[in-house]
């Protein structure tokens, strides 16, 4: 083959491979999820530790830097791993934000509604939940138990995460380049072929942040690239 493309769900496990492809002449460019450990020779995608930051900037700037944050994520993942880091590093500067649990999905979209549903009856006063990725806006009335004075900050925004925002089930939603990871990594692929490697091994493609206040601009931007 001319060249893979490939999502890590695991770098580490997949960094022999890698290697193993790269050395047989093949190049590799990895998208969303890196395998930085790995001689693959670009990644497109988003800066995880930044997002996560973003992720928890935008709870301190809903809730006033004050209430209780619950948190979803899918231990092993190391792209998942990295805006978790992102998140506790910016809540663990507002004392008054504290993080009472974090709870693993599972790689589950269903087990998300059981997750909220319990994380809401253990925690009443909940202010917010933060989820690294999209399973409480993927997974069908994932988000019925969220009581209106608990906020949802989550990742991605996929169809019906938008409708969810304009229904207020949602308050931010922070979105990747999802058409990129597809142009954008054959591109690489077909400049590394043609002898023209990156100026930086690693492009990051940025986060589109999604509120009330631009989610009909969005929308139509998406429809815009939905189209032949």
């Amino acid at each position: 083959m001319d060249g893979i493309a490939i999502s890590c769900l695991n770098g580490d496990f997949l960094t022999d491979t890698i290697n193993r492809a790269i050395d047989a002449g093949i190049p590799v460019t990895t998208w969303d999820a890196d395998a930085p450990k790995s001689k693959r020779m670009a990644f497109y995608g988003v800066d995880d530790l930044a997002a996560g930051r973003i992720l928890a900037e935008q709870a301190v700037a809903l809730l006033g830097g004050k209430g209780k944050i619950a948190i979803i994520t899918s231990v092993g993942a190391t792209n998942l791993q990295r805006r978790l880091d992102g998140v506790k590093e910016v809540l663990a500067q507002h004392k008054e934000m504290p993080v009472v649990e974090v709870y693993d999905i599972k790689e589950d979209p269903v087990h998300c509604a059981e997750i909220i549903a319990a994380g809401t009856n253990r925690y009443p006063d909940l202010a917010a939940w933060i989820a690294v990725g999209g399973w409480p806006v993927f997974t069908k009335n994932a988000l019925a138990a969220v009581p209106a004075h608990t906020k949802v900050i989550s990742f991605d925004t996929i169809p019906p995460a938008p409708d969810l925002l304009k229904a207020g089930k949602v308050q931010v939603l922070l979105g990747q380049k999802y058409f990129g990871w597809g142009s954008e990594s054959v591109r690489l692929l077909a400049d590394i072929k043609a002898g023209k490697m990156p100026a930086t091994p690693i492009i990051d493609s940025g986060v589109d942040i999604v509120t009330a206040a631009n989610v009909d601009q969005y929308v139509t931007s998406w429809n815009a690239l939905l189209k032949p």
